[in-house]
């Protein structure tokens, strides 16, 4: 769903009441298998949309793979993955061939299959025509949340795929548009991007939006929708605390909020804000947790600022499915599924889709004897050297908390 635009007028947080201090309270985790199934069954979807988009956006839709190696760090696979391996699981998709290289030895190639290619097509267009101002507001409500309205573009780049952006949206978004951004040098040596222009009316978060009744009559103490996982026992002087904490005033993401005592539940609250927002902000409502751990410095969070997730069971889940720690936003999502679907979302799911079903053909032996002839081009017997790989492999199971 497109991100609904309205403006509200924001006060300062200095006039805000700061009364009470942090509370050091600790709710347990608790597995949600629901929320796991979800996080597992985009596992390595990053990987295969981000090779689709580098296929497909080749002029002959063909690379070798030596060239989609060098975008390797990209990918999010686990070392201990060959490129070449993850590729070959899903055929349906990654169609492999050989051409000869200067000196006739045959090398591996792919292109992507007409179905992927048909997928690939749609999501370019969404991207250039029915979403283009939506995935443009994305980045402009990403640089806003910071402090200087700037970030590194390494930092960018790794939430681009989470926000839906294009993975050349340094070409496609950015150098288009010279009166909102500009390409800068920072202290480090490093290339960051900033948002030249704030647009008042990007500077309503998701949880204002969906206020605007409240707001309209002066009740800025706004509470974050919590939802716990079944079986949760929240004890009664946890639940005191939370509902105590939910009434306290909402400090806005978008307007700095130095003034605020970071030892304060005011202050967490601004936190919990801001990563609520952020997640908003992406596709599918959920990022890796690795992927905003250097965010202190431009959004200007205190120390340890990711334990809010595990402070705020209610609003935000922690899954370890993959191997990684995935943040996901509960309200998002109903019994697994998404409340508010994006078209993004939907052409995602269809390569999460065939990622199953090319998965689980190939440990069938459906693609092992095939032979495919590509353009009159060498013609290699794709019955390649057969790596058995089980499903537990590819969606890794982790140990609770409870078990460690």
């Amino acid at each position: 769903m497109m991100m609904r635009i309205f403006t509200v007028s924001h006060s300062h947080p200095s006039i805000q009441t700061q009364k009470r201090n942090l509370v050091n309270v600790k709710l347990k985790w608790v597995k949600d298998p629901i929320l796991d199934s979800a996080v597992s069954n985009t596992v390595h979807l990053k990987a295969t949309c981000t090779l689709v988009s580098l296929i497909g956006s080749n002029p002959d839709s063909t690379l070798p793979i030596h060239c989609l190696s060098r975008y390797r760090a990209h990918l999010g696979l686990p070392p201990d993955l060959k490129l070449s391996t993850f590729l070959r699981r899903y055929p349906n998709i990654f169609q492999q061939f050989y051409r000869p290289d200067s000196s006739g030895t045959p090398v591996p190639w792919y292109k992507l299959s007409p179905e992927a290619l048909n997928i690939h097509d749609q999501e370019t267009r969404l991207v250039s025509n029915d979403c283009y101002v939506d995935i443009l507001n994305r980045l402009q409500k990403l640089l806003m949340l910071t402090k200087e309205n700037l970030l590194p573009l390494q930092t960018i780049d790794q939430l681009r795929w989470d926000l839906g952006l294009p993975y050349d949206y340094e070409n496609k978004l950015v150098t288009g548009r010279p009166d909102l951004f500009a390409f800068v040098k920072l202290a480090d040596e490093r290339v960051g991007l900033k948002l030249l222009t704030r647009d008042d009316c990007l500077t309503v978060s998701h949880l204002e939006s969906k206020n605007s009744s409240l707001l309209e009559k002066g009740d800025k103490n706004l509470a974050f929708p919590i939802r716990f996982t079944r079986g949760f026992g929240l004890k009664r002087k946890c639940m005191e605390w939370l509902n105590e904490w939910q009434k306290l005033p909402y400090t806005s993401p978008y307007i700095d909020a130095s003034c605020l005592d970071p030892r304060t539940d005011v202050a967490e609250k601004r936190v919990v804000g801001v990563f609520h927002e952020l997640l908003h902000l992406t596709i599918l409502k959920k990022t890796e947790r690795k992927n905003v751990s250097n965010l202190r410095g431009p959004l200007g969070m205190p120390q340890k600022f990711t334990k809010v997730f595990e402070r705020h069971p209610g609003i935000f889940y922690l899954s370890r499915k993959g191997g990684e720690q995935t943040v996901v936003l509960r309200e998002a999502y109903e019994r697994g599924v998404m409340v508010e679907r994006h078209p993004l979302g939907d052409a995602r799911e269809k390569y999460a889709s065939m990622m199953k079903e090319g998965f689980l053909d190939r440990s069938r032996g459906l693609y092992k004897n095939g032979k495919r002839v590509c353009e009159g081009e060498l013609v290699r017997s794709n019955g390649f050297e057969y790596e058995t790989e089980t499903e537990s492999e590819l969606f890794p199971e982790y140990e609770s908390d409870e078990t460690r």
